[in-house]
């Protein structure tokens, strides 16, 4: 039986950038990251099919979301905070500048943008969402903080004509 634990998640993966890359720092341009995720869903996708892909992908964001949310705001309280803490993260890490656009927490339905997304702002439309690993990243960022689960699907995306990604999230 293959091992399926050699890359299990952990923050050791990074690495310490500071020794690693001394000269060049911690990030890296745009290009760079799309090249690997649209190469990676490339291969995905013609492996195991659309459907899966998708699958793959929300549930990596959703993944991300969950760690990226204990390493950086495990310790929020508010959902005010919450959310300004979030917006801060996204724009100090170039992942795209957040703002909510409506919360009813008794029907917990939130509506979002990302704008300057970095999975998709500035590419060609194609007519279809593509924000999919972002959609399990959000998710998983808002039930971590509820305690709730969370569905997020994409509405609107750069990739359909519109100039920001619009995420609604149902509880």
């Amino acid at each position: 039986m293959e091992d399926l634990g050699r890359y299990k998640f952990r923050w050791e993966l990074i690495g310490d950038l500071s020794k690693g890359r001394p000269n060049i720092g911690a990030f890296t341009r745009v290009e760079v990251y799309r090249l690997m995720q649209f190469t990676f869903r490339d291969i995905v996708e013609s492996k195991y099919g659309t459907d899966a892909a998708d699958e793959i992908f929300y549930d990596a964001g959703k993944l991300a979301g969950k760690e990226f949310y204990l390493q950086y705001l495990g310790n929020v309280k508010d959902f005010d905070d919450f959310i300004n803490q979030v917006q801060k993260l996204l724009i100090d890490f170039g992942i795209g500048v957040l703002r909510v656009e409506n919360i009813n927490m008794e029907q917990k339905e939130i509506t979002l943008t990302v704008s300057e997304d970095l999975d998709c702002s500035g590419l060609p439309e194609n007519g279809y969402e593509i924000c999919i690993y972002d959609e399990g990243f959000i998710s998983a960022l808002l039930e971590s903080f509820t305690g709730q689960s969370f569905k997020v699907k994409e509405i609107d995306c750069w990739c359909t004509g519109d100039r920001t990604c619009r995420f609604f999230a149902r509880g």
